[in-house]
Order: structure tokens, then sequence, then C-alpha cells
């Protein structure tokens, strides 16, 4: 790229005439660009019924990590991560009565009714194929369920019998029933395929409220529990989004206080929203409700590119004397490279969203990438057409007043005299402040329970309480093979997973574990008349071997051994049991299982391989390792394309370093909140930053090109600061303060906490990134004074072309 003035110059009238041509053509068939814009936007509106509002499970997995590889191929065996899980507990005495043992084998049949469970992988102590094994008085092996269905009601013998056997048996006291025998578990895995979220939970809570009695308390968590708590507040989301559009619009009322002023901004946000949800139709995606807030900031920001035209209009119309067709022509011509370099940049923003190879980030990058980039049509090109077409209206002049004015007053107060240098040393100093504290900033989740909900919520209490009365919720499941088949009932191979259970409790994280050696050892003391000195595993394959033929065909349900081992006998799975699914925790459970993975423990059984790791720690480490990647890939690349979009955009490099100044301050800022206030880098936060980045951008392209345009006129620096700051300067004010007006009552009054949070960042990133451009851009120009700041009358100045909204008020006066 030259940095000749020449070159610059060159492309620069290019860039204009381009403009201006195509504002030519626009102008010359205003009516029929209105008419077949208005045409195609009824026709999207038809669409509109058939968009798609719903989460799909899969979508929120990085499909080609090896964890959720091994995930899909086990989960219609072993389980996957779709586990509803129910605690029953008693407040006083224990559940083994007859009211509470009727009321879990109720709520066990209501559960295995619902949508889209597995019937094969439901766990309950009143499940049919939870089974007491003994051998009678001649010998044989029987068996049967510890709770008859046929026979309800028990003596107190009896169930103080019941009670002696489930503490005799390792597989369901403290995995299944809790320690102080005050409450019980059911655990149901759902079908990931086809999965309806919202039907599966409102039978859930129809079951819930049925079964509400005094003294028993019901508690639900699970990955379907949580998205469909998320669910149900679809409606007050709907209410915010209402709520909103009723503060813009008293917003545009107070900044413009002009019909056009309130009108078309409206029209052409609505216009752009049709068209984007459209594009979501067409390209038959859904648009899920963890993602909403997304596509409602890129119609925001179309908002915002409105706002800046409507404002230019009106300047331009006070220049022009009231010929409202000339100040539309005016309009398109001083603000479409900016306002197209805007839309671009954050489109390009949008799209980088997809290097993560997560697939709801994939379809999100896509559709609001095209839902972006359409704003040039619906924005850039209509709302200057239709005002050329609308009556010129009699009173041009706009009477700002409140934080427009306030901020820009403040940048002038602060970039005068040597108040540009202190500017940018407060700046680098806080940067340099930032980029320590951003170091803080957590991958995955930072508290347990679930970040979608606060901590107060029915869904973290009741994760919360299962978690304190059971070795944990949150499964990992680590799958164990062998070359040969029936290689896991080989002694050796049983012994090495005993030592990697054994290792994988030392540590305290890890609250329990079940496989096929617990189950082994358990019958094989049963059988010994529960002599505690053969709870071990025998010296023999083909004793392992016909102990789990035992268990196998004394369950009345086929294939009963699937929950421990394949029908080959060379795969066993193992299961960890985690009390959170915090970051903190999963790597430590992942790098632990990893070290025993590579030491000789494993490595000298010769044929063993352990494959890491499925259930919903699985999915989530997979995840986690997505983010982290991401974000040291998503981050640097939105830089670097603001960066070279600009530097293009403008033929200089130095323009492109002048945006990517306040980018990284803005960027480094917002990570040393995220650090502060404890909010870890997720699937919900990462496109967050992308698209913050994107919006805050607009703002310094706006600011710089207009200082260029005054400069062109005044050749003064402090006079074209002053002028764009009461001009374009307020403009951004504005739309900054109404995008946060937008988004402000997500924190305040949504019942879903990863919303607020998000709504919370997005603002801090917005005042970061107006302070940039206020305050940093200006003091840049000042300080340093970049040639194509400074020699924009050279650079632009040409009889064929715009010379800017300065020139012609010159011109007319």
């Amino acid at each position: 790229m030259s940095t000749d003035l020449s070159a610059q110059k060159k492309f620069s009238h290019a860039v204009n005439r381009t403009a201006s041509r195509l504002g030519d053509w626009s102008f010359r068939n205003a009516k029929l660009v209105l008419g077949l814009i208005l045409l195609a936007t009824v026709g999207f509106a038809f669409l509109l019924p058939q968009v798609k509002l719903w989460s799909n499970f899969d979508d929120l997995l990085p499909q080609n990590h090896p964890y959720v590889e091994l995930h899909n191929e086990v989960r219609e065996t072993y389980g996957g991560a779709n586990v509803i899980i129910l605690n029953v507990a008693v407040d006083e005495g224990t559940i083994f009565t007859n009211e509470t043992l009727q009321m879990i084998n109720r709520l066990t049949l209501g559960v295995d009714v619902l949508p889209s469970v597995n019937h094969d992988l439901l766990e309950s102590l009143t499940h049919r194929n939870k089974r007491k094994v003994f051998s009678d008085a001649t010998g044989a092996i029987r068996s049967r369920p510890y709770f008859d269905p046929n026979k309800p009601t028990l003596s107190d013998s009896e169930l103080e019998a019941l009670k002696n056997d489930i503490l005799a048996n390792p597989q369901i006291y403290g995995v299944l029933v809790s320690p102080d025998l005050k409450s019980a578990l059911i655990k149901a895995t759902l079908n990931e395929g086809g999965l309806d979220y919202s039907a599966t939970f409102v039978e859930l809570q129809k079951l819930l409220d049925a079964e509400k009695q005094e003294g028993v308390t019901v508690y639900a968590a699970g990955q379907p529990v949580l998205i469909g708590w998320v669910y149900s507040y679809l409606p007050q989301v709907f209410q915010i989004f209402a709520l909103t559009m009723v503060i813009m619009i008293v917003l545009l009322i107070i900044y413009f206080r002009k019909f056009y002023g309130i009108m078309v901004p409206l029209v052409a946000i609505t216009v752009s929203s049709i068209w984007g949800v459209a594009i979501v139709v067409l390209l038959d995606y859904n648009l899920d409700p963890l993602t909403l807030v997304i596509p409602f900031l890129v119609s925001a920001r179309s908002l915002s590119h409105a706002i800046q035209f409507t404002e230019r209009y009106y300047q331009e119309l006070v220049i022009e004397n009231g010929n409202g067709f000339q100040a539309a022509r005016n309009t398109i011509d001083s603000m479409f490279r900016p306002g197209t370099l805007g839309v671009v940049v954050d489109a390009l923003g949008l799209l980088l969203i997809g290097l993560a190879g997560i697939p709801i980030h994939t379809k999100l990058a896509i559709y609001c990438f095209l839902w972006a980039m359409q704003s040039i049509i619906t924005v850039i090109v209509f709302v200057p057409v239709l005002l050329a077409v609308l009556p010129a209206p009699k009173d041009p002049i706009i009477k700002h007043s409140g934080l427009s004015i306030a901020l820009p007053w403040a940048a002038k107060m602060a970039i005068r005299g040597r108040g540009a240098m202190i500017v940018l040393v407060v700046t680098a100093v806080v940067t340099a402040l930032c980029a320590f504290l951003a170091g803080r900033v957590q991958v995955g989740e930072v508290e347990a329970g679930s970040p979608l909900l606060f901590p107060d919520h029915n869904y973290n209490v009741s994760s919360r309480v299962i978690n304190e009365s059971f070795p944990g919720s949150e499964e990992m499941f680590v799958i164990v093979r062998t070359e040969e088949k029936e290689g896991i009932k080989q002694p050796e191979v049983l012994h090495a997973l005993i030592d990697f259970q054994n290792f994988m409790l030392l540590d305290p994280d890890t609250g329990g574990t079940k496989g096929v050696t617990g189950m082994v050892r358990n019958l094989n003391r049963t059988l010994r008349n529960e002599d505690q000195r053969f709870a071990n595993i025998p010296r023999y394959a083909n004793e392992a071997g016909g102990l789990m033929i035992i268990y196998m065909t004394t369950s009345p349900i086929p294939g009963a051994l699937r929950e421990y081992v394949n029908s080959e006998g060379n795969e066993a799975n193992i299961v960890f049991y985690f009390k959170d699914h915090t970051g903190k925790t999963i790597r430590r459970a992942i790098d632990r299982a990893e070290k025993w993975i590579a030491s000789p423990a494993a490595t000298s059984v010769e044929g063993l391989s352990v494959h890491l790791a499925a259930g919903i720690v699985g999915v989530i480490a997979a995840t986690d390792e997505e983010v982290y990647r991401s974000n040291l890939l998503i981050t640097p690349m939105v830089l670097l394309m603001i960066f070279v979009v600009v530097s293009l955009s403008y033929w200089t490099l130095k323009s492109g370093l002048m945006m990517f100044v306040p980018m990284l301050f803005a960027v480094l800022f917002t990570k040393a909140y995220m650090g502060a206030a404890e909010i870890g880098l997720n699937v919900s936060t990462i496109p967050i930053i992308a698209v913050g980045l994107g919006i805050g951008i607009d703002y310094s392209i706006y600011v710089m090109d207009r200082l260029r345009e005054e400069m062109a006129h005044l050749n003064d620096i402090d006079a074209a600061i002053e002028k764009m700051l009461n001009t374009t300067g307020m403009a951004v004010s504005f739309t900054g303060t109404t995008l946060i007006g937008g988004i402000v009552l997500f924190i305040f009054m949504s019942d879903l906490r990863f919303q607020a949070d998000s709504a919370l960042l997005l603002s801090v990133m917005i005042l970061a990134n107006l302070f940039a451009a206020l305050f940093v851009v200006p003091a840049w120009c000042k300080v340093f004074k970049p040639e194509f700041v400074m020699l924009a009358a050279e650079l632009t100045g040409s009889g064929d072309e715009p010379s800017g909204a300065g020139a012609r008020a010159a011109a007319k006066a």
C-alpha cells in the first residue's frame, strides 16, 4: 500500500466518484428504488411466521472435537449430556416410608413417559432395573426389585429390611440414595436427536406440580431443565424488546424533536429487521434463545446508522436553504464511505465469529453477516432516497440537549491545549493496566450452577442441594477399550480401572465414581454371604465374566449390562461425578485423567486404551477448549480486519493504526471488566465481544471521516475538532446512548442472568468505544497530525467530486 499522497488522492477520488455515481442513479430513479425496496420488504414479511425459535443441543458443541465425537458415539449406549435429575428430599426422617417411596415411584413412572426419554437409561430406587441379587437356600442365583409396585405398602420390618439392603449396595447407596437417607435421585437420559426442550419441560413441570406434598421437596436439575427454564422466559424477553422500542422512540423524540428524525430511523430499523429475519428463514436456520440478543443488536446498529444519516440530512438542509432533494443527495455523497465502511466492518466482525468451531457460532456468523450487509440497501441507500422523495421539513434546526451535548463538550474541554497529550497518556496507562487485569479472565464457567440463571434461581438452588447431598450431578464418562473381545474381563484390566478410579478420587473435586469394577466387586461379595473379604476382583477372567453374566441374566431388562460394558466385552464406561462444571474443576479433571493415562499403570496393560471424555463434563470440556482457541483467534482477527479494511478504505496505513488503537483500548478495557466482574469466556460471551468491537468501530470511523471533511474546509485542527464534535460527535453520543438505552432493560428486568450480564458487558464496551471515538481519535489527530487528516484538503479537494458540508456551507455563504 502506497503512502504517496498522489496515490491516496487518486484512490479517494475513485471512491467518491463511485459514491457519486451510485447516488446519481439512485436519485434519478428514487421512486423505483423505494418501490423495489418496499416491495421486497412486503415479500419478506410473509416469511416472518416461518421463523423457528428453538435451541439445538448439538449446535452448542464443537462437533469436530474428539470429546464430542466420543460423546456422539456412546450417548445412546451409556447416556448423553441431556440428563434430567430429580432429587426427592424429606424434611424429617428418611425416605424409607410408604408415602415417600410411593411418591418416588410415581415420579419415576412419570419421568419415564416424558418426551424423548431413553427408557433403558432411567435410574431410580423404585425402577425395575434396580434389583437385589442374592442366592436362595438352594444356592440358585435370584434377583428381585428393591421396590415392588404390586406391593406398594410395606410393614415397618419390611421397610427396615429395604433400608439395610440399600445400605449394603454401593451402586445405590450414596449414588441414588443420599448418605443421610433423606434424599433419593431419579435420573433420566434424553435422546438428543430431535429433542424438544420446551415440551419436555412443560410435561415435567406438570408432573412436579401434581406431586407437591408438605414435608417433601423435589429439586430438578440437568441440561433439559436448564434450557426449559430459558424457554419459559421467552415471553419476558419479547416484553423487554417491546419496552426497548418504546425507550428508543422516546429518545428519538427527545433528541430530534422532528417528525422525520423519529419516523425515518424507525422505518429503517423495521425494514432492516424484516429483511434480517427473512434471511434466517431463507437459510433454514433457527433463532436460538441463547443468542437472541445478537440479531437484536445488529438491528440496533441499523437504527444507529439511520440516525447518523438523518442527522446529516438536517445539517445539509440548513446549508441548502430547505432544498430537501439536494440535502438528501449531499447526505449520501458525504456519508456513503463512512457508512458503508462501518457496515462492512460490522459485518466482517460478525463473520469472524464463524472461526469458532461451534455450529451455533457458524450459523450466527453467516446470518448476522448477511443481516448486517443488507443494511447498505435498507439504510445507507434507503434513508437518503426516502428523504429525497418526502417533502422537506420547514424547520431543519435541531436543538440538542442532554448527554448528546455533555460528551462532546467534555471531549472538547479535555483536548484543548495540552489536554490531547494527557488524554493519550492516560489512555496508554489505563490500557496497560487493563492488559494486566485481562489475564484474570477465566475460560468456562466461574461459579457453580449455571451462569444462564441467577444464583438464587430455582434451578441453581436445586443444583446446589443435589451436589451437597450426592457425589455430584455433573458426569464425566471415560471410555476404556481393549484390543481383544472380552478383554474388559481380564483381571489386569479391571485392576487398572480400579487404580484409575482411586487416582481420580484423590482429587477433592471428584465426588464419586461408578463402573464395572464396582458392580463386579459388589456382586462377588453378595454371592459369598456378604463377606467383605470378597469385595474384590476375582483372580481369573472367567470368574469375572461369570459375575457379569449373572448380573445380566438376573435383570428383567435385556442388555442391562450395557450400562457398564458393551456386548462384545471390549469396551467399558467409567463414570466420574463432579459437583460443578466450572472451568477450574473441568480442567483439573481432564488434566488428572490425562496424567493417569500417561502413567505406567495404564501403559503397562497391553491392548488397553483410555478415551476422554463424554457426558456433560466431557462436552463442556470440549467447548471450553474450543472457546479458549477461539478467543486467541477471533479477537486478534477482528482487530487485524479493522486495521486492514480501514487502511484500504483510506489507502494509508496510518488510518488503520488510528482505528486499531481505540479498538485495542476498548477490547482490553472490556476484558479487564470481565475479570473484575468474574464473567467467564464461554459460548455466550465470545460473540458478544466480537459484536461489541464491530459496533464500536463505527463511532471512530464516523468521527475520523467527519474530522477529515472539516479539516479539508477549515485547515485548522482545533477548529475541525470542535466542528466535528458539535455535529458528528453529538450524533455519535446519541447513537451510543440510544444503544445503551436499548439494552439497559435487560440488566434490570431480565430473569435470565446471561442476558443481564451480556447487556452490562455490551454497555461497558459501548462506553469504552464512545470514549475512544470522542476523546482518543481527536487527541491522536491533534498530537500526531496524520497526513491523511491534516492534508485532507489536498487529498479530497477536486472540482468533480463533493467536498463536504463545510465547503458547501462556505460556498453558500
